[in-house]
């Protein structure tokens, strides 16, 4: 049987979505849950990767096991096993060739960034020690929704056979007095893509480079171009759309 699994996690510990040797991840946080208590070697399938700080308030996998009797105890004795900072919300048997990576027809981000002091902020949010203009960056951010090819955010030797997305919405908002979130959503993103154009935008905000200048870094398609990435603790998974 196959199943796709929603839940969240706070970032903070973990290298990461994907197992990797020698480093705390989720996904390796979520396989061990699943075998301890399904009495079976599971081994999840994500609908994406995350990097070593970022957080998912809705992320899915998938995983195949025996029929499970009880979805609700399942879910409930699996929120025993898990450490506090991974949550699971449900679980529902799925088609045998359901994905919940290549089947996911978008996906968003947001980013969270301040500008005036507080401690309150600094766990889950990028401060700016600096004023930007937000109206400037939304100008640049608006470029992404014309394009296909972010060669430029992509982390260098990344093992993407194809550089291609197609951006739905980018734009930065106020939320609360100085608290800013940038919303991005698309069919599929590249590794270190999003962090890579907050990095970029801000340095229009900045006043370090122009709109026009933007627009060059995206004609590039070289990660060199684009600015540094932020940090990822200010980064958030919140939505994975299906067909079904």
């Amino acid at each position: 049987m196959r199943y796709f699994i929603e839940f969240s996690y706070d970032g903070t510990a973990y290298h990461g979505w994907q197992v990797q040797p020698n480093a705390r991840s989720v996904q390796a946080e979520l396989n061990r849950a699943l075998s301890l208590l399904l009495r079976q070697e599971v081994n999840t399938t994500g609908a994406g990767r995350t990097d070593a700080g970022v957080h998912a308030l809705k992320m899915y996998a998938h995983f195949d096991a025996e029929l499970i009797e009880s979805i609700d105890q399942c879910v409930y004795r699996l929120n025993r096993i898990l450490p506090q900072d991974i949550a699971v919300y449900g679980i529902r048997q799925v088609e045998s060739d359901s994905h919940a990576r290549f089947d996911a027809v978008s996906r968003t981000y947001h980013y969270f960034v301040y500008t005036q002091k507080n401690p309150f902020r600094q766990h889950y949010a990028f401060r700016l020690p600096y004023k930007v203009d937000f109206a400037l960056m939304n100008r640049a951010a608006l470029e992404l929704l014309t394009i296909e090819d972010f060669s430029s955010f992509c982390k260098a030797h990344s093992q993407a056979h194809t550089h291609i997305c197609h951006v739905e919405k980018a734009e930065w908002t106020e939320v609360e007095p100085d608290l800013w979130r940038f919303e991005i959503r698309a069919d599929r993103f590249l590794r270190n893509m999003v962090r890579a154009i907050v990095g970029t935008l801000i340095d229009v905000g900045r006043g370090k480079i122009s709109v026009d200048d933007f627009k060059e870094v995206i004609a590039r398609r070289d990660r060199c171009a684009a600015a540094e990435s932020v940090p990822g603790e200010a980064l958030f998974l919140v939505d994975i759309v299906y067909p079904y």
